[in-house]
Formats: C-alpha cells, sequence, structure tokens
C-alpha cells in the first residue's frame, strides 16, 4: 500500500485504537531523517518512532543514554517534515524525565512544539507515573514503554530477556495496568517471553506494541537500520532483515570509487 499522496489520512492516536478492536496488527518502525522517513511514510507505515536509537545508528554511541533533547528534537522535526500519514511518536531522552515530573512535561512541550510531533513516548512503570501523568495535563499523548529498556542497561548490565521470572513478570502486568489507567494511550513491550506479552496484550484495552515479545500483541516495531541491513552487527533472535543494504551501499560505494579511479566516470554523456 502506497500512501504518499497529498491527501493520505493522518494516522491518530485513536485509528490505532480502532485497529487494536478490529484486530488489525499495527506495523511500526523508527526513523531519524528526512528522506528515510518520506520512504518509511509513503510505504503504508502506521507509526514511525523517533527513537534514542539514534544514539547508537545515527550517532556511534554504545547506548541510548548520550542522545540529548536538542537532538531528539532535530531528527523528530526532520521526521515530520518527511511525512503525511505516519503518527510521529518521540522518545524522551534520558534523564529528561526521571525524577522530576516538571521536567518531563517541558521537555514533552518542547518536543511538541518545536518538532510537530504527536506524541512522546518514555521507559518505565511505577517510578514513571508521576511524570507520565504531568505530561498528560498538557494534553500530549503518551506510549509507555516496559520490559527491556534500554536507557537502564546500566541497572540491568545486560540486553537479555526480562520478566522471565515470575516476581519481574507480575511486576510488569502491574506496570502495564498502572501505565494504562495513567492514560497512556499505547504501549511497547520490548523482549519478554511471548506469552506474558500475549497475556498482558489482551489484559489492557490499549494497544501493546511488541519488540522481541512475540506475535500475540496488537503490533511491531523494528529499527529500520536493523531491517533494512545496513547494520549487520545486530543479531537478535526477534529481528528479521527485509533487505541487504549493507551490501548494495557497500557495493555501489566500491564500483563509484572504481569509475573515478578509472577516469569512467563521468563519460562525455556525463558532462556538459
Amino acid at each position: 500500500m502506497s500512501t504518499g499522496s497529498a491527501d493520505a489520512k493522518r494516522v491518530t492516536t485513536h485509528t490505532l485504537q480502532e485497529m487494536k478492536s478490529g484486530g488489525v496488527p499495527i506495523a511500526m518502525l523508527t526513523a531519524y531523517d528526512y528522506s528515510l522517513a518520506r520512504l518509511v511514510d509513503a510505504a503504508g507505515i502506521d507509526v514511525i518512532l523517533v527513537g534514542d536509537s539514534a544514539s547508537n545508528v545515527m550517532a556511534g554511541h554504545e547506548t541510548t543514554l548520550p542522545i540529548t533533547l536538542d537532538q531528539m528534537i532535530y531528527h523528530a522535526g526532520a521526521v515530520v517534515r518527511g511525512c503525511q500519514r505516519a503518527l510521529i511518536v518521540v522518545d524522551l531522552p534520558f534523564g529528561t524525565y526521571q525524577g522530576n515530573t516538571k521536567g518531563a512535561l517541558n521537555s514533552a512541550i518542547r518536543i511538541m512544539k518545536e518538532s510537530g510531533a504527536h506524541a512522546v513516548k518514555l521507559e518505565g512503570g511505577r517510578e514513571v507515573i508521576g511524570s507520565v501523568e504531568r505530561i498528560l495535563t498538557a494534553g500530549i499523548p503518551v506510549m509507555g514503554h516496559l520490559g527491556l529498556t534500554p536507557q537502564s542497561i546500566y541497572k540491568f548490565g545486560t540486553y537479555v530477556v526480562r520478566a522471565k521470572e515470575e516476581m519481574e513478570a507480575q511486576r510488569l502486568r502491574e506496570d502495564a495496568k498502572l501505565l494504562e489507567e495513567a492514560g497512556c494511550f499505547a504501549l511497547v513491550l520490548e523482549k519478554i517471553p511471548a506469552r506474558l506479552a500475549e497475556e498482558v496484550a489482551k489484559s489492557v484495552s490499549i494497544p501493546v506494541i511488541g519488540i522481541g515479545a512475540g506475535g500475540g500483541v496488537d503490533g511491531q516495531v523494528l529499527v529500520l537500520h536493523d531491517m533494512l541491513g545496513i547494520n549487520k552487527e545486530f543479531n537478535p533472535r526477534f529481528l528479521r532483515r527485509y533487505a541487504d543494504l549493507h551490501t548494495v551501499i557497500s557495493d555501489a560505494v566500491g564500483g563509484y570509487v572504481r569509475d573515478v579511479r578509472s577516469k569512467d566516470f563521468p563519460s562525455a554523456k556525463e558532462q556538459y
């Protein structure tokens, strides 16, 4: 489905709720720049997440922690300018909402005003409920995120599957309910057992989008650079690659270098 026309109907939080109610799976991908966001949007994606994974795939950091609010706003603005249809959700970066509800609100307001995005996402459950509620008072839609929360990597110490033990699983169930009751419009579950994710998706009325959480949820999200095969170093079980752009781009650049070296490029037809 291509939806690149100017009259493409915008996906909203209400659209996602209708999709859950109707049993229509939600397709979500990350994007961080105008050109790729434009392609992703025109291909029919429902939700674009301007993820703090930009810290890894765009800036080369080891974790998501270093990226700043200003940088997230920059990436989000570029994505917004490339989209006509998708709902655009922006990650609140580390340090902009934890333990400071006023700071969380101010950060969310800046994202909405300066980028033109449609919603924000933040990681955590009961420990960030105050920030979730404070942001919602301004009418800003909030997406939650439970399970593996990459901003807490130094707390976990590893990227292994979360909530395999019953105590952590029960806490996740309770946190999902708390986020729903607080007013979150959707929830991401990352790298948790498929059975638990399906249980949570059935227990809440809001859409649940999984990454490494099995097929029993209401939608799926992947990092664009991973699923396009630009990044070949990351190989988790949940990742399906839909292209091998690493090879395509490497071959294209190599061909260009060879043609320049041999003076094959530019040809007589490629000159003025």
